[in-house]
């Protein structure tokens, strides 16, 4: 999109320069800045209208077979503790069919990814992409 936008400037700039060179004594600077930025600004908000950059709503599935993760020996003996982050892609029959890592340490994340791919979620007409939290206390 940024270099769509940037070809866009580009020739808007042409265009400017080749049109108002004629009146360029009489149209301030500040006016032509104003009206290039106006014009950016119509055609940004133009592709965002199709559908180029809307925002998806996040998706929701219900889990029907959720296996907590359990609190890793060595995190246990580190005393680490915090919040980790996972991506999971659902199968239309809602099986787990695969997971990324997003964020988190690293020993903890492991702990959520073996229970996560044991997780049922209930059927839908197509694949789902989520994300998954824990919060690992330590308790």
């Amino acid at each position: 999109m940024l270099l769509h936008v940037m070809t866009i400037y580009g020739q808007l700039r042409a265009f400017m320069k080749a049109k108002l060179k004629i009146m360029r004594l009489s149209v301030p600077l500040a006016f032509r800045r104003l009206t290039l930025a106006g014009l950016l600004l119509l055609n940004i908000l133009a592709l965002s209208s199709n559908g180029f950059a809307q925002a998806q709503p996040p998706e929701t599935r219900k889990v029907k077979t959720k296996v907590d993760p359990e609190y890793p020996e060595l995190a246990r003996r580190l005393n680490l503790k915090g919040i980790v982050r996972v991506q999971v892609t659902v199968a239309p029959g809602g099986a787990v069919k695969e997971v990324k890592e997003l964020g988190g340490n690293p020993v903890l994340l492991d702990a959520l990814i073996r229970a996560v791919r044991k997780w049922k979620y209930e059927p839908a007409e197509k694949e789902s992409v989520l994300e998954v939290k824990f919060d690992f206390t330590g308790s």
